[in-house]
């Protein structure tokens, strides 16, 4: 931060916050919310400055190594569910399908218990 800007902002500023009114403090509130991000925005320019200079140093750009998706050291890669082939639908209604693999489905618990052979279920 520019010192000297500081030193001038700060003496123009109250020295006791409970002697100003509910108008004075919220201005001051939107001040400093105002301030504080024309700050961030400052240093997000900084930051992505120094970023891109540091990139450059490897010869890539920002936006290839924000783009990239590089695998974490030690981690496991997720891999999408596998498309499991449906081994049993419901008698009911044939859209309804379940692997067999899972919690079973509540029409598949109601049919077993109602006396029906899973395996007359099977697809």
């Amino acid at each position: 931060m520019d010192g000297g800007n500081h030193f001038q902002r700060e003496s123009r500023m109250p020295q006791d916050l409970k002697s100003m009114s509910k108008k004075q403090l919220e201005k001051l509130q939107k001040d400093v919310e105002k301030a504080l991000g024309a700050l961030r925005n400052k240093e997000l320019r900084e930051a992505r400055k120094a970023a891109e200079q540091a990139a450059q140093k490897f010869g890539y750009s920002l936006s290839e190594l924000t783009d990239a998706k590089p695998a974490k050291s030690g981690a496991k890669k997720k891999s999408a569910p596998s498309a499991s082939v449906a081994k049993y639908a419901n008698p009911a209604n044939a859209t309804q399908t379940w692997t067999g693999k899972g919690r079973q489905p509540k029409w598949y618990k109601e049919a077993v218990d109602a006396g029906k052979d899973p395996k007359s279920m099977e697809v």
